[in-house]
């Protein structure tokens, strides 16, 4: 299959009753696949609130010196990271969620063993920004690439709406069936992508084998907000350096699966006695968790 075939024009849509062995079912065939609902009302305003300070602290565009780097950042675009320092309810509450944790199992249990975070960021897509260069998340796993659609599940990412997503405010845009293209050096072209409409407090979970991007923001006034939270397998480096960053005292409020998945204890991948150890011990024993 190439990219010269047969364009989709609408995803699949589930809900949080939606077993997610059927979620994640979904997503691989289309390449995504909407939650409706994924967080209540209460949970979207009170994380918005916990972000607001950092995110106004925060300038928007790249500071990146590579300009082609800067450039997929977005210049009126801010990427607030570190948020499970920075909001109580994410790191409580979404980081913990059965359904979040049931998909982590069902994605990665059966070939890679161990998941973890390799970032969550809030992205925020500010009035005029440009849509964003078309990429594969798994693409910063290179040697992937020349796999393409054999490679591994290296990478799936969960992105939350905080706002409505919409066309003209700078929805996601996807590419439904580009997992499945022979050459993945191919990322086809904007008129092949679709925006992935959402309500706040929807999510859109889509592999990291799909073309996608951040949508150009036309409004004057809108600021499009999502989080995004890419689930990776264990056994390979995630973004961000949680446990050089996210203080201890707060670590140790948080349940052993959510301590687990940003690096506080050890990882056991198919086929390895143990990753991330201390003494050939679990990571959480040295750390007194």
């Amino acid at each position: 299959m190439s990219s010269q075939q047969g364009f989709v024009t609408s995803l699949p849509v589930a809900s949080r009753s939606t077993s997610a062995q059927e979620i994640v079912s979904l997503s691989d065939q289309a390449g995504a696949v909407i939650i409706r609902n994924f967080m209540t009302a209460e949970q979207v305003v009170r994380i918005n609130d916990e972000l607001e300070a950092p995110l106004a602290a925060l300038d928007a565009g790249s500071k990146h010196e590579h300009e082609l780097i800067a450039e997929f950042h977005g210049q009126q675009t801010k990427r607030l990271t570190n948020l499970i320092t920075y909001s109580k309810t994410f790191r409580e509450e979404i980081l913990d969620d059965d359904l979040f944790h049931e998909m982590g199992r069902v994605l990665f249990e059966q070939e890679c063993g161990d998941w973890w975070l390799t970032t969550a960021q809030l992205i925020e897509i500010g009035p005029g920004n440009k849509a964003q260069m078309l990429h594969r998340d798994m693409a910063q796993y290179y040697p992937f690439v020349a796999m393409n659609k054999n490679a591994p599940r290296a990478i799936t990412n969960l992105m939350l709406a905080l706002t409505d997503f919409t066309e003209e405010n700078g929805a996601t845009r996807v590419i439904p069936g580009s997992q499945n293209w022979d050459n993945f050096e191919d990322v086809g072209s904007p008129e092949m992508t679709i925006p992935v409409e959402l309500k706040a407090g929807d999510a859109v979970l889509f592999g990291g084998k799909v073309v996608h991007g951040g949508g150009a923001n036309l409004t004057t006034d809108q600021y499009r907000r999502g989080l995004t939270i890419p689930l990776q397998a264990s056994i390979l480096t995630p973004e961000e350096a949680y446990p050089l960053i996210v203080p201890l005292e707060v670590v140790r409020t948080l349940s052993p699966r959510v301590q687990k998945i940003i690096g506080f204890r050890s990882q056991y991948p198919n086929g390895s006695p143990g990753l991330w150890q201390h003494n050939y011990t679990d990571l959480a024993e040295y750390l007194k968790l």
